[in-house]
């Protein structure tokens, strides 16, 4: 598989030709001042990653559980995001 590295000038300018090479398994990093800062990458690798960070997180909740580490209530962990939320928007 190669690899295409592009300005996000260039990114806008052909984000079109970026995207066909993303479906052709062609992934396209996306570069600010000369560091990555983005990838157009082909639909099955996006999920592929998303599964795997969706059991990266499992297992570590089922370490916590397992050294009998704290747990909270879904209402517990709601209250907590949107008061970080509002902290934030403060």
């Amino acid at each position: 598989m190669t690899e295409n590295t592009v300005t996000v000038r260039e990114a806008r300018a052909h984000l079109a030709d970026h995207i066909n090479r993303a479906e052709e398994g062609v992934p396209t990093v996306i570069t600010r001042n000369g560091a990555p800062v983005a990838a157009v990458v082909p639909i099955a690798d996006f999920e592929a990653l998303e599964e795997a960070a969706d059991v990266m997180l499992a297992r570590e909740a089922e370490a916590v559980l397992a050294e009998g580490g704290p747990t909270v209530t879904m209402a517990e962990l709601l209250a907590d995001l949107f008061t970080e939320r509002d902290g934030e928007a403060a």
